[in-house]
């Protein structure tokens, strides 16, 4: 009732009047309190928060007597009025979108078929049922054990590509943050760290599944739409892992918080809009890091679950200190850091980010070098298929990536891999690089 009505006492008291068929006694005091302890901010107060106020004023203020509250004599059907836009955010120029079915319309979706796709809560269980909207993949990770990859359906893909593009994509995150951004890479994030006298690697665990539907909810609430409009963008975005998938075979490795994470409604490592949701959820803590960086001369960067810090004999001697409050800071902002995968590297040592040594400048790591020297040295002597010892179904890309990654972190150590790669005779049929 208040929320779709325009922030002012006589506004207030005039929709009481509508609800309840006259105006008690106590609506007008009641009203000027409300909007005395709002301010400008009342339609930025969810229902839940404006309930608690309201029921402070109605039975723990100053009166004596005892408040009776009238039936409700006409519900409000009006949606909710989205609060003011300050400058920052009208600058944005993100979609007005006032009401679910204004949402359903945007996205081109009934709204029954909007609310279909994200409700997610109750989706059967199986693999193969029609009615998730996920396919599941487990991959091996890297540094052991498995990886959910979590791909949307093309409906419901295509409806994530125009809130990435159109929303997510106007939202600015903090400058710390490299992955997942045009312009910037994993050279970018490395090349920070060059010829610095420490280097501080850590590493977030879990980063999609840690942040939950609370956050992304809470995230479009920031950005100016109405706790309704909010909630189904968030849904939309977010996934629960039916049992069927978690069940899997390769789950067998998982821990019990890992799988209550993929079991609640979380980001989706697979969908186009979990980047750009995850840069902007982890705004505050990109915030306190580079702050705790700051004193100390050093740099700070993130890209994706990789946090990186560097600096000189200053932040050298603070450093097992200040990686100490840094996870502390993380967990704070609902992140975990994987110890085992946190690393202090100083200068007479091997420092690498993200795979590139930044020692005195980026650079490829000699030995992943000399590899790639070799197995293309190989392919020119003894042909390609002698050494696709993986079956890479296209295998020529696959080599032409890896010299192109390397011209990419240092183009004069690339020119001899490409003379290579040039030289090895390739089949007929084979795609061109």
């Amino acid at each position: 009732m208040m929320l779709a009505t325009v922030a002012s006492p006589a506004s207030l008291i005039a929709a009481c009047q509508r609800v309840f068929g006259t105006t008690p006694a106590w609506v007008p005091r009641v009203c000027f309190a409300l909007i005395d302890r709002t301010g400008d901010n009342f339609h930025c107060f969810s229902r839940q928060e404006l309930a608690d106020i309201l029921l402070q004023l109605l039975f723990h203020g100053p009166q004596t007597e005892r408040i009776a509250l009238p039936p409700v004599r006409r519900y409000c059907t009006e949606p909710a009025r989205q609060a003011p836009r300050p400058a920052w955010l009208a600058a944005l120029a993100l979609p007005d979108l006032p009401s679910v079915g204004a949402l359903a319309g945007w996205l081109g979706e009934p709204v029954g078929a909007l609310a279909w796709l994200a409700d997610q809560w109750r989706s059967e269980d199986g693999n193969r049922s029609r009615l998730q909207h996920y396919h599941y993949r487990w991959v091996p990770k890297r540094s052991g054990g498995v990886r959910l990859i979590e791909i949307p359906k093309a409906r419901l893909r295509r409806i994530q590509h125009k809130i990435l593009r159109q929303i997510l994509d106007r939202v600015p995150p903090h400058p710390a943050a490299h992955g997942f951004l045009r312009g910037h890479s994993c050279l970018t994030h490395a090349a920070l760290h060059a010829g610095q006298e420490v280097v501080i690697r850590m590493d977030l665990k879990d980063f999609f599944p840690s942040i939950q539907y609370a956050r992304i909810h809470a995230l479009f609430e920031k950005l100016g739409y109405t706790t309704n409009v909010a909630g189904t963008l968030a849904r939309v975005c977010v996934n629960r892992t039916p049992p069927s998938a978690i069940r899997d075979q390769a789950a067998g490795s998982l821990s019990w918080p890992e799988r209550h994470a993929l079991k609640s409604p979380h980001l989706p490592q697979g969908s186009p809009c979990s980047p750009a949701l995850a840069n902007l959820c982890a705004y505050r803590l990109d915030l306190r890091l580079a702050s705790l960086a700051r004193p100390l001369g050093a740099s700070y960067s993130r890209y994706a679950d990789d946090l990186v810090f560097s600096g000189g004999p200053d932040f050298a001697r603070s450093a097992e200190r200040f990686r100490v409050r840094a996870a502390a800071i993380a967990l704070e902002e609902g992140f975990q850091v994987n110890t085992r995968k946190s690393r202090v590297m100083r200068k007479g040592a091997r420092q690498q980010v993200t795979g590139i040594v930044v020692n005195a400048h980026p650079n490829l790591a000699r030995s992943e070098y000399d590899r790639l020297k070799a197995t293309l040295t190989n392919c020119v002597r003894h042909g390609p298929d002698s050494q696709n010892r993986q079956n890479h179904p296209d295998y020529q890309a696959y080599l032409a990536g890896r010299v192109s990654y390397v011209k990419m972190v240092n183009a004069s150590r690339s020119a001899k891999l490409q003379r290579l790669f040039d030289a090895v005779a390739w089949p007929q049929d084979a795609p061109s690089a």
